[in-house]
């Protein structure tokens, strides 16, 4: 499975829940799938989706979903141990580790060699981290959604891209209408 195929099969569980989308491709493939008010698509700043939704997490009660990506945590690693010393039993991560920097060329990260993005988790203080085949993505994320602790999934797939229109909306409209469903 490739990452657009996950996103089809998580888009009816996440869709109730507020939502931080990884830069790039994987916010052209939500949107074009499942396009909602609660998803935030990042069309800028790499790494930082998982930032971003853990202070949404912190600052309010709902359950916040942020799906990122390998080349992203790896651009910014100083997350994980943000988010293992800020606690936010709202807050779960779904890093997609497809091996790759998809959005611009599928060139290899170190996540598709040696390192392990659930050891980098575990080892940064994350207590509860998932890691999971693409298959299993749907399950693990429905376990976490059902409960109340912080968790870090690692989904494992396959690199690649499928094809999407870029997102046209302004990202001001992004950003008012994902505002407004988090007040809502």
């Amino acid at each position: 499975m490739i990452r657009s195929e996950i996103l089809k099969e998580i888009a009816p569980v996440i869709r109730d829940h507020l939502v931080v989308c990884n830069i790039g491709i994987p916010s052209q493939e939500l949107h074009a799938i499942d396009d909602q008010p609660t998803n935030f698509y990042m069309l800028g700043t790499m790494g930082l989706a998982s930032s971003i939704g853990l202070g949404l997490a912190l600052a309010q009660p709902k359950k916040v979903v942020v799906i990122d990506g390998d080349g992203s945590i790896l651009t910014n690693l100083g997350t994980l141990p943000t988010i293992a010393n800020n606690q936010a039993d709202n807050y779960v991560l779904l890093i997609v580790d497809n091996g790759s920097y998809g959005s611009t060329g599928d060139q290899p990260t170190y996540a598709g060699r040696k390192t392990s993005l659930s050891a980098v988790a575990q080892a940064c203080g994350c207590d509860n981290v998932v890691e999971c085949r693409a298959e299993d993505t749907k399950a693990a994320l429905e376990e976490a959604l059902a409960g109340d602790r912080m968790t870090v999934i690692v989904c494992k797939c396959a690199s690649g891209n499928a094809k999407m229109p870029v997102i046209t909306m302004d990202p001001v409209v992004i950003r008012d209408r994902f505002m407004k469903a988090v007040r809502a």
